[in-house]
């Protein structure tokens, strides 16, 4: 694994998976004789995120350009 050079590195899938760690899930490094560990938050609820509540599915049969012309015609 590499850092990158805005000090990042990525989580490999089975880890996050195994901790369920998702986006916005706080984590700590903890440094213990010489060695750096992540560890997930106390609590490792994800932080909730705006917008979440308003995700969805599309279900109305109308095309993009009908869309389109709904949200931009004059009021």
């Amino acid at each position: 694994m590499r850092v990158t050079s805005k000090g990042q590195v990525t989580i490999p899938q089975y880890i996050r998976e195994k901790l369920g760690i998702t986006p916005s899930t706080e984590v700590d490094f903890v440094e213990k004789e010489g060695r750096v560990f992540l560890e997930k938050q106390k609590g490792g609820k994800a932080v909730p995120r705006k917008f979440t509540k308003l995700r969805g599915v599309a279900t109305v049969k109308m095309t993009t350009d009908e869309i389109m012309a709904l949200t931009r015609a004059d009021r």
